[in-house]
């Protein structure tokens, strides 16, 4: 046989199919996965934040209405106006607390461990004494008398300081902030 011969007997050369991209790498796979955890963390804390604004505004809403209820009220009987505030404002706040601190039991708290609570659980610095009484002995008094708008403005702050971080206990648990996500009351 001739070289030519033999030479013709050959087939074309022929090129290896490209390296195809699916399936992917072990490496590929462990990358994808940790990329998917990170990503459910991120939306996670990210619809709890949102649940917390939510949470937040909802009670500055209550507490507005029941701001809005004694600006409207009646001037002639303004002991009655105030202390219904009072007591209006005592109730929101509590509600507050029982959803961001359920292992606390602030619903059985009255009088100063009542007003200590709220001054070691959130912001307190314009809680003055007239408020901190009112707090203490307001439902159980004939005549009221302290600043509604100070203790509105009380009130806005302590509740923003609550879900927005600005100061929190040191027995505060996950548990707490996770269970403040289910929110006020159906009605806010």
């Amino acid at each position: 046989m001739d070289s030519e011969e033999l030479l013709a007997q050959l087939a074309d050369i022929h090129l290896p199919e490209p390296v195809s991209y699916w399936p992917p790498a072990i490496g590929w796979w462990i990358l994808a996965a940790i990329a998917l955890v990170l990503l459910v963390i991120l939306y996670r804390k990210f619809a709890n934040k949102q649940r917390q604004r939510k949470i937040c505004r909802y009670a500055l809403a209550e507490l507005q209405r029941c701001y809005d209820s004694y600006s409207q009220a009646d001037a002639a009987n303004s002991d009655q106006n105030k202390l219904n505030y009072v007591n209006q404002f005592n109730t929101v706040v509590r509600r507050v607390a029982l959803v961001h601190y359920p292992q606390a039991n602030a619903a059985s708290l009255d009088g100063a461990s009542w007003v200590d609570f709220i001054r070691q659980k959130g912001e307190s610095s314009l809680m003055s004494d007239d408020i901190a009484t009112a707090l203490q002995f307001g439902r159980f008094q004939t005549k009221c008398d302290v600043d509604v708008d100070a203790m509105q403005g009380f009130g806005q702050q302590w509740i923003e300081s609550l879900y927005r971080g600005d100061k929190k206990s040191n027995d505060d648990s996950s548990n707490e902030t996770a269970s403040a996500s289910r929110g006020l009351s159906s009605d806010a």
